[in-house]
């Protein structure tokens, strides 16, 4: 017996070692540890998948040191800072960047001197080029854009605002955490922001649709009269626009409030909760990017009330901008997620390899002829529906556009979520998820943005 628990002990070990060492010391709370590694080495570069320099330690003749960011704020919340805590990048990577593999007798020699070693230098997946297109984007307003590769999970662009200037968050702090400062810059909207999702979950709603009726959702059909109306409660579509007879494609593409709620009450809730949770819902990835778990909770004791707004996007539903990219990247992905990953390499200060890092699969969320479904929907949500503002030349977009009421003042934050295909390789892929708080039309305001990042990408 007491073998037997020492080789389980000896086996969580090794476990722990292989598959959880980093986690835990790259988590900000082991910032002690942390700390008495910046006594021993420099803190490695963060470079961009181009090789460009995010993040680099100066230290100038006196031994003192500098941390400094070039794109200052562009890159803000991704890459992190050092400053007060550690965050973005500058967290996650941390057991890299303080920690070399250089020639140990030049460590040993470094040690001698009384120098400190230099860090490993990390290399990301982020694209310059798609991270400043999309910040310039989102312009002056508030929420967040992700941009993903669908069939690897790569992150090639991360922007949250209101932000911060890393360069300066030390002469800055204190303004930022006052109790007087409400807008929260140091919080990475697009991966703990949990919002609305407004019409982009009518995805899901769809797919569970499809799932239930499978031999007769293409028969499906209402007729909007701009508000739809069920025992005293009465749910509106976008402006009260008046659709007509939709089918289901048409009313996906026009966003029908209506269609989706009289559609709602025809599913079983129970069977979308276990939709929801497998698609991603109430859990959090391991590895890859951390984020805040999406939030869905309803079941078959809800009211009628409850039952529409779901059905719409609306009521207690709750997503984060990068797991709502990684919706839309699953459907690309012929119904694969992938878990979205930062760091594409660790080199020495020398350039001597590492390690290296590759895409995995994180869930199958619907089987490839679904995704298909999804993907025609989608599509023509882009070429003749509410997503018209992301259509260009050189590329097929779809996507799924949304206008989420976040107040009783009838405030709404601008959504679009979809991707991008090649029109001359259909291989080349992007996904976004775009969130405009307070934009107000998902397809007049967070489709633009879209369209600013597919056409950075492909021309």
């Amino acid at each position: 017996m007491v073998t037997l628990l020492f080789v389980g002990v000896i086996g969580y070990m090794a476990y722990f070692l292989y598959n959880d060492a980093d986690t835990y010391r790259n988590n900000s709370y082991n910032s002690k540890r942390q700390t008495l590694l910046e006594d021993k080495y420099t803190r490695g570069e963060i470079l961009a998948s181009d090789g460009t320099t995010l993040a680099v330690t100066e230290v100038d003749d006196d031994g003192d040191e500098t941390r400094t960011y070039p794109f200052g704020r562009i890159f803000a919340h991704v890459v992190g800072y050092t400053v007060n805590g550690v965050a973005g990048l500058e967290s996650q990577a941390a057991s890299y960047l303080l920690e070399s593999h250089t020639n140990p007798l030049l460590r040993i020699l470094d040690a001698l001197q009384g120098n400190k070693s230099v860090g490993d230098t990390v290399t990301t997946t982020l694209n310059v080029t798609l991270q400043e297109v999309a910040y310039e984007a989102l312009g002056d307003n508030d929420g967040a854009v992700v941009v993903l590769e669908p069939s690897t999970g790569k992150v090639l662009a991360m922007v949250s605002k209101p932000d911060f200037n890393p360069n300066t968050l030390a002469e800055d702090w204190d303004s930022l955490v006052s109790d007087d400062n409400t807008d929260a810059n140091l919080v990475n909207r697009a991966t703990q922001g949990l919002y609305t999702p407004g019409s982009t979950f009518k995805l899901l709603t769809v797919l569970e649709y499809i799932r239930e009726y499978p031999n007769s959702w293409e028969d499906f059909e209402f007729t909007c009269t701009g508000s739809y109306t069920v025992d005293g409660y009465t749910i509106k579509c976008s402006h009260s626009a008046v659709h007509g007879t939709q089918t289901l494609e048409e009313a996906f593409a026009n966003s029908c409030n209506g269609a989706f709620a009289y559609l709602g009450q025809m599913l079983s809730f129970s069977s979308f909760y276990e939709l929801c949770e497998s698609v991603g819902y109430n859990q959090t990835w391991s590895g890859g990017v951390p984020g805040t778990a999406s939030s869905f909770v309803l079941d078959n004791n809800n009211s009628l009330w409850d039952i529409l707004q779901t059905s719409i996007g609306q009521g207690e539903t709750t997503v984060t901008p990068i797991f709502n990219a990684m919706i839309a990247a699953a459907v690309a992905n012929d119904g694969v997620m992938m878990t979205p990953y930062l760091l594409s390499s660790v080199t020495s200060q020398y350039g001597d390899k590492v390690e290296s890092f590759t895409s995995s699969e994180y869930l199958t969320i619907m089987t490839e002829e679904e995704a298909e479904i999804l993907q025609g929907m989608m599509e023509l949500v882009v070429s003749d529906g509410t997503g018209d503002e992301a259509a260009g030349d050189g590329y097929t977009a779809a996507g799924k556009t949304g206008s989420a009421e976040v107040s009783s003042d009838a405030e709404t934050n601008a959504w679009f979520i979809g991707y991008a295909t090649s029109d001359s390789n259909p291989d080349k892929q992007i996904a976004v998820s775009v969130i405009v708080e307070g934009g107000g039309s998902g397809g007049s305001v967070a489709a633009p943005i879209a369209k600013k990042i597919f056409e950075a990408y492909f021309n």
